[in-house]
């Protein structure tokens, strides 16, 4: 299997491509409108297409770089189920996979950060049929939860997302083994947690045994202290949802 992952440093993103270089498929998650450029240089220089664009969930820190990559390479769009995006996608409901040759990618649905929310658990069918990684989005970071309030809307309050996002993390994330790799999709100086690492990558063991906010005794707790000192909102957070809904690629003014 091949896995790459790429930051922007501008909003402390991480995303990731990766594939099956045998069976010539390769896949980007969480794509930055920054580093389309770099996705597909990458994946030209090991001579394999990107087929299939994923995101964990609508961005909303900053602009996507999924209608760029679909214009431009003709892969398919993959989002979780009930994302409310206006443009031509696949939905993904809980427990699905998007087949790249020997590399699988399985959608757990982590609703708490987003109502519509996956992360997406990785075998390399090379090695072994048990997972090897899990790609979090934004539900589970490097020392921290994700914020409950950016997709909170009418009647749901962040409280409400804070108490999804607790079994979220305790149903399909810490439900993994330990030594699974952990990549999220933010590291240190994002504003979609508080207190984040500046190492980007863990493993769910590491996060289970040391990530504060998994320390928690119980789940009441973990919502009262995920809703408490939460950070500013993005800047221009209502514009970046928009244009991530529209999907439209910036060819397409």
């Amino acid at each position: 299997m091949y896995f790459r992952q790429l930051f922007n440093d501008d909003t402390a993103c991480a995303s990731y491509l990766l594939g099956c270089k045998s069976c010539a498929k390769f896949a980007v998650v969480d794509p930055h409108v920054d580093l389309v450029d770099d996705y597909i240089a990458l994946a030209q220089g090991q001579g394999v297409p990107i087929v299939a664009v994923l995101e964990t969930h609508v961005q909303a820190d900053h602009v996507s770089g999924l209608p760029d990559l679909v214009a431009r390479t003709g892969a398919t769009a993959y989002l979780p189920e009930g994302a409310g995006v206006d443009f031509a996608h696949v939905e993904l409901a809980d427990g699905e996979v998007v087949e790249l040759g020997n590399a699988v990618l399985q959608a757990r649905a982590t609703p708490g950060h987003a109502a519509a929310h996956h992360a997406y658990v990785v075998t390399d069918l090379t090695r072994a049929d048990e997972p090897w990684l899990v790609l979090t989005g934004d539900a589970l970071l490097v020392g921290d939860a994700g914020r409950p309030d950016l997709h909170a809307h009418g009647e749901t309050t962040p409280r409400d997302m804070a108490h999804l996002l607790y079994r979220s993390l305790h149903e399909a994330i810490l439900s993994l083994p330990d030594h699974v790799a952990l990549y999220p999709a933010h590291y240190s100086g994002s504003v979609c947690g508080r207190g984040l690492s500046a190492v980007p990558a863990s493993t769910v063991g590491f996060e289970r045994r040391n990530n504060k906010a998994l320390k928690h005794p119980s789940e009441e707790a973990f919502v009262e202290a995920l809703v408490q000192d939460i950070p500013p909102t993005p800047d221009g957070q209502d514009a970046i949802l928009a244009a991530n809904r529209a999907g439209r690629p910036r060819t397409a003014a």
